[in-house]
């Protein structure tokens, strides 16, 4: 099993809030593609609904709306035992009252050869994380009045 581990790559979730429980599956062959390019491994697909009471339940595949186009059947039985009741009650904790939420447990291949590499030589991961798109913008905004205010306007900014 310590070999299993070796040559596993970073492990990463998301948690995707569907306002209104409209869930379309236009995302879906976007996942499907990253799986199949081998980027990603799904570990894991949960589905959880926040009632408007606030209680967090999670959903089968035959409770999920959609357009019609919404088959999950592809990831039947991706459930590696990671995320546990706690766990969902806690990403359903995020929502809002009256949506649900999709939750993703993947493996990046991507990097696996790269993880795997610097373990072997003594290395080991010790932290990991994700910047949000919301909190990029905001640092950037930040960046460029404070540049503004000292300087005067720049002629470009990233991202603009």
């Amino acid at each position: 099993m310590s070999d299993e581990l070796e040559d596993l790559g970073p492990i990463d979730y998301l948690v995707v809030e569907f306002p209104g429980n409209r869930m379309t599956g236009e995302g879906l062959p976007l996942l499907l593609d990253l799986v199949d390019r081998g980027i990603i491994r799904v570990l894991d697909l949960v589905f959880v609904r926040k009632d408007r009471d606030g209680s967090v339940s999670v959903l089968e595949a035959n409770q999920l709306s959609g357009d019609g186009g919404l088959d999950l059947t592809l990831f039947e039985g991706a459930s590696s035992g990671l995320l546990g009741r706690d766990d969902l009650t806690e990403a359903g904790s995020a929502l809002e009252p009256g949506n649900s939420a999709g939750i993703v447990v993947y493996e990046n291949l991507w990097a696996e050869p790269l993880a795997a590499a610097l373990r072997r030589s003594g290395a080991r991961w010790v932290a990991g994380g994700r910047i949000p798109v919301p909190a990029l913008m905001a640092s950037l905004d930040a960046a460029e009045s404070a540049q503004e205010s000292t300087h005067g306007p720049r002629p470009y900014v990233i991202g603009k």
